[in-house]
């Protein structure tokens, strides 16, 4: 999940590296599509979360407290109401570097990189849902595509910076986005084919 036009000040343009807690607390697939959602759609109540995410409100209710007590949303308190708590997004995007990490970091980071895994193959799931209902212009450009490559550790974190840096190109602030746009997910994955890249039996 795209909010009007952000002042400068605005932390929520930032991102944010995740330190230790941050990575426990964003351990969770459904805690990262929350969030997400924040960050593609704005601020939003524990009852309209789980109507978008088809969960129990009560669920959503505490995944926002979570992520609120690891400071990655905060509350907008002048828009709630005696019973409805309104939260937003505290930041633009969630960068975790597993080469930099090392120790306990390293370890939350293991459990954060499957939890991503996880929510974003949830989204997937719920996009090609609605593929009979987007317009036909949108139709024409989406893509899910899916490429066998044979690389090296090295070649991976090349091909990575590469794309990073297309991407890069694209980015916006909410004071540019053209009209006719929409908030799109593109999802870079680069992984070994499961069953490839294990240690032989005993050196785990």
């Amino acid at each position: 999940m795209v909010a009007p036009s952000t002042p400068p000040e605005d932390p929520s343009v930032r991102d944010i590296e995740l330190d230790t807690a941050a990575l426990r607390v964003l351990a969770h697939p459904l805690r990262l599509n929350v969030l997400s959602l924040l960050r593609e759609r704005g601020p939003s109540t524990a009852t309209r979360t789980a109507e978008e995410l088809g969960i129990n409100p009560g669920a959503a209710s505490y995944h926002l407290r979570r992520l609120a007590s690891g400071g990655l949303i905060v509350e907008e308190p002048e828009r709630g109401t005696g019973r409805e708590r309104w939260w937003r997004a505290a930041h633009r995007q969630s960068i975790h570097n597993p080469a930099a990490a090392s120790g306990e970091q390293h370890e939350a980071g293991l459990g954060y990189t499957h939890a991503v895994a996880l929510a974003a193959a949830d989204r997937l799931r719920r996009s090609a849902h609605e593929l009979p209902l987007i317009p036909r212009e949108w139709l024409d450009v989406v893509t899910y595509s899916d490429f066998l490559l044979h690389l090296a550790p090295a070649d991976v974190h090349r091909l990575r910076a590469e794309i990073f840096g297309v991407i890069a190109r694209y980015r916006r602030g909410g004071s540019e986005v053209p009209e006719g746009s929409a908030p799109v997910t593109l999802q870079v994955q680069a992984f070994p084919v499961p069953g490839t890249a294990l240690p032989p039996a005993g050196d785990a």
